[in-house]
C-alpha cells in the first residue's frame, strides 16, 4: 500500500534492494524453527511449503502490480483516460436502471424473495373469496418481479464496479506527489536527516490512518486481506502483499509534499517504514521490555494478526505504537494468537486469495434490494456485511475455489456462519 511514483532520477526503492536480506532473514529464522522442533512441537511460526510459496507469489505480484495495474487503468480515468467519460455514463446508466428495477420489483409486489412462491395466490384460498385479480395476473406481476431484481442484480453490480474504478483512478490521479508538490504550501525542507526524520515520522503516521481504513471499511479490506490470510506467522507473511491497491481510496502520502517534504524523500520513507514492518512478523521473538511503549514490536503485531475477538482490528501501527496507544486501538498480546480470518479460504491459490473478498462483496451486491443496502455492503465494515447477509446465505470458501456462498441446509439443519463481529 501506499506506493509512491517515482521520476527516473529518484531514489531506488528500498524494499526491491532488501530482497536478498528477505531471503537471508527467511533462512534463518527456518532454521532455527526447525532446530527448536523436536523440542517444543509443530507451532504457526512453522514454515509450510505451499502457505509459504503463496505468500512469495503474492510478494511478487505486489511488485509487478504497481508497475502494470495503474497503466492498465489510465484509460479509464475520467478527466484523464480516453475511456473515462464511458465509464462514468456507463456507472451512471446502471444506476439509474437498477433504481428503476429495483421501483417495478417493489411495486410489482416483491419483497427481496421473503415470501414463498405461492403467498399471493394462498390469500384467495384462506379468505375464501375470489376478490382481487385472478391468479394469473398475480404470478405474472411475480414474474415482473423477479425480471426486475434479476435486471437489479446485474446493473447494481455494474454500477457498482464502474463506480468504484471512476473514483478510485480520479483520487489516485490527483493525490500523486509530484502534483501536491507543485502546490506545496511551505518550503522545501531539503534532504538532510531532519527533513528525513520528518518524512519517516509522517509516513509512520499516514500509514495508521491508511491501515485501519483498511480493516473498517469493506473495499479496501478487499486490498488488505491478502496480508491476513495465512494462518501461519513467520517472516515470509510479511511478503504476502496485496495486489489490488489501485482500488482503494488511500489518504495520500503525497500530503507531506504540502509541508516541504520531498517526493524522493517520501518514496525513502516509506522504504524504511516496510522494511521495519519485516522483521516484525515472527513468532521467534518474544517481548522486547521498555521499547514495546514506543516501537510496535513482534508481540504487539502478533496480536494484529490474531483472529480471537478480542485481537480484531487492533495495533495498526508501522514503526510507533503510540498511535495505537493515542486513538484507542491498541491492544497487548495475553492470549496465544490464533493466525488467519475468521472464515480461512481454506486455499493456496494466489489469484483466490487475491479475489476471494472482492467476489463475497459483489455477490452480496447483487443480492441486495435497495441501494442503502449495496452501498453498505461496500462501504461499511467487514462485520456489517456478515450481520446483515440475507438469512441462510453466508460466505463460504473451500480448497478448490467454489463459490462463496452456501445455502443453509435443508430440514432445519444448522446454517454455517461466519463469526457475527470483527473483520475476517
Amino acid at each position: 500500500m501506499g506506493v509512491v511514483n517515482q521520476t527516473r532520477s529518484g531514489p531506488r526503492d528500498l524494499t526491491v534492494v532488501a530482497v536478498p536480506l528477505y531471503f537471508g532473514g527467511m533462512a534463518a529464522e527456518y532454521l532455527w524453527l526447525h532446530r527448536q522442533a523436536a523440542r517444543r512441537g509443530p507451532t504457526a511460526g512453522d514454515y509450510e511449503l505451499h502457505d509459504t510459496l503463496t505468500s512469495l507469489a503474492m510478494g511478487v505480484g505486489s511488485l509487478v502490480a504497481p508497475l502494470v495495474v495503474p497503466k492498465l487503468l489510465r484509460p479509464f480515468t475520467p478527466g484523464r483516460g480516453r475511456y473515462g467519460k464511458t465509464v462514468v455514463a456507463v456507472a451512471l446508466g446502471a444506476a439509474a436502471l437498477t433504481t428503476a428495477a429495483d421501483i417495478v420489483a417493489n411495486r410489482a409486489g416483491d419483497h427481496g424473495g421473503r415470501e414463498g412462491p405461492d403467498a399471493a395466490d394462498s390469500l384467495q384460498l384462506i379468505d375464501g373469496t375470489d376478490e382481487g385479480p385472478p391468479v394469473s395476473g398475480r404470478s405474472r406481476r411475480r414474474a415482473l418481479a423477479r425480471s426486475a431484481r434479476k435486471v437489479a442484480s446485474v446493473g447494481g453490480v455494474v454500477a457498482v464496479g464502474l463506480g468504484a474504478v471512476a473514483v478510485t483512478t480520479t483520487w489516485a490521479s490527483r493525490m500523486t506527489p509530484g502534483r501536491l508538490w507543485r502546490r506545496r504550501l511551505l518550503p522545501a525542507l531539503g534532504t538532510g536527516p531532519l527533513a528525513l526524520a520528518l518524512a519517516i515520522a509522517g509516513w509512520d503516521f499516514i500509514y495508521y490512518w491508511n491501515h485501519r481504513l483498511m480493516h473498517e471499511t469493506r473495499y479496501m479490506w478487499a486490498i488488505h486481506v491478502v496480508h491476513h490470510s495465512s494462518e501461519h506467522y513467520n517472516l515470509s507473511t510479511a511478503l504476502r502483499q496485496p495486489v489490488a491497491d489501485a482500488f482503494g481510496t488511500f489518504l495520500p502520502y503525497g500530503i507531506l509534499c504540502l509541508f516541504g517534504i520531498s517526493p524522493e524523500l517520501i518514496t525513502t520513507a516509506r522504504g524504511v517504514n516496510l522494511l521495519y514492518q519485516f522483521w516484525i512478523h515472527t513468532e521467534t521473538i518474544d517481548r522486547l521490555g521498555p521499547t514495546e511503549a514506543v516501537l510496535n514490536t513482534p508481540s504487539h503485531h502478533r496480536v494484529h494478526h490474531g483472529s480471537n475477538l478480542q485481537y480484531l482490528d487492533r495495533n495498526h501501527g508501522s514503526i510507533l505504537i503510540v498511535w495505537d496507544r493515542l486513538f484507542g486501538t491498541f491492544e497487548p498480546e495475553v492470549q496465544p494468537v490464533v493466525y488467519g480470518l475468521t472464515k480461512n479460504i481454506n486455499s493456496f491459490n494466489p489469484g483466490r486469495v487475491a479475489t476471494h473478498e472482492y467476489a463475497d462483496m459483489l455477490r452480496d451486491v447483487a443480492r441486495s434490494n435497495s441501494w442503502g443496502d449495496r452501498l453498505s455492503f461496500v462501504l461499511r465494515g467487514p462485520g456489517w456485511a456478515t450481520r446483515h447477509r440475507p438469512e441462510g446465505v453466508v460466505a463460504n470458501a473451500d480448497a478448490d475455489g467454489r463459490s462463496d456462498m452456501r445455502l443453509s441446509q435443508p430440514d432445519g439443519a444448522e446454517s454455517i456462519r461466519l463469526a457475527p463481529t470483527g473483520h475476517h
